[in-house]
């Protein structure tokens, strides 16, 4: 009888430790510092299978009390270091305006972008601007954190709109979306990790991949 009391006790223990850690319900609203928007009237949508037709954007996400910006300033890298128009740095200078001057335009194709936190962060949400002066959906969006600034390991993707697996991580049910100055709210869910990556492949209006500013929330 003791070692099935000691049994018990040792499985116990690790199952009130993930009710602690799932524990949600001190978290807060994280208020979002949103551009003036760069269009007027009603904007056309783009045509994809996937898209969220939604009216009201998402303005606020949930996270602990202390949660801030962590990108702010960061390094920028990308699979196309010298951009067509702009310069890396713009994607995490604070800057979300969508005028001309604003953005960075890399090639066309797969391609990504990677900000180092410079050390590992939980992470709890990224907030994504591409190009919102017109109406359009970027494809194969997908949002992935590790500790490995190759992300050959201990990669996780924490959000993914490839419905078809064209670009190779899986097939995504994650939606794609219409740029407007409300950006994107990708939730994270308090994954570590000190690289954020994210990948786009062309989008509606054309074959390029635009990013006006990218924003990670976590705590160190």
């Amino acid at each position: 009888m003791k070692n099935v009391i000691t049994l018990a006790t040792a499985i116990a223990i690790p199952a009130a430790t993930v009710a602690v850690a799932d524990d949600k319900s001190d978290w807060e609203d994280v208020e979002l510092d949103f551009p003036k928007p760069m269009f007027v009237g009603t904007p056309v949508a783009a045509k994809r299978p996937n898209l969220d037709k939604s009216k009201t954007p998402r303005k606020t996400f949930k996270a602990p009390a202390g949660t801030e910006n962590l990108a702010l300033d960061m390094e920028v890298t990308s699979s196309d270091d010298a951009p067509i128009i702009g310069d890396l740095d713009m994607i995490a200078d604070g800057d979300k305006d969508g005028a001309d001057g604003s953005y960075t335009e890399l090639g066309p194709g797969k391609q990504w972008v990677q900000i180092d936190l410079e050390e590992e962060a939980t992470i709890y949400g990224i907030v994504v601007w591409h190009f919102h002066k017109n109406a359009r959906a970027y494809d194969d969006v997908v949002a992935q954190v590790s500790n490995d600034p190759e992300f050959k390991e201990g990669v996780e993707t924490v959000f993914n709109n490839d419905h078809d697996n064209s670009s190779g991580f899986g097939a995504g049910k994650d939606l794609a979306w219409v740029e407007t100055n409300h950006g994107r709210i990708l939730d994270v869910d308090a994954k570590k990790g000190r690289y954020v990556r994210l990948w786009s492949n062309g989008n509606t209006a054309n074959e390029m991949n635009h990013y006006v500013e990218i924003e990670v929330y976590g705590k160190r």
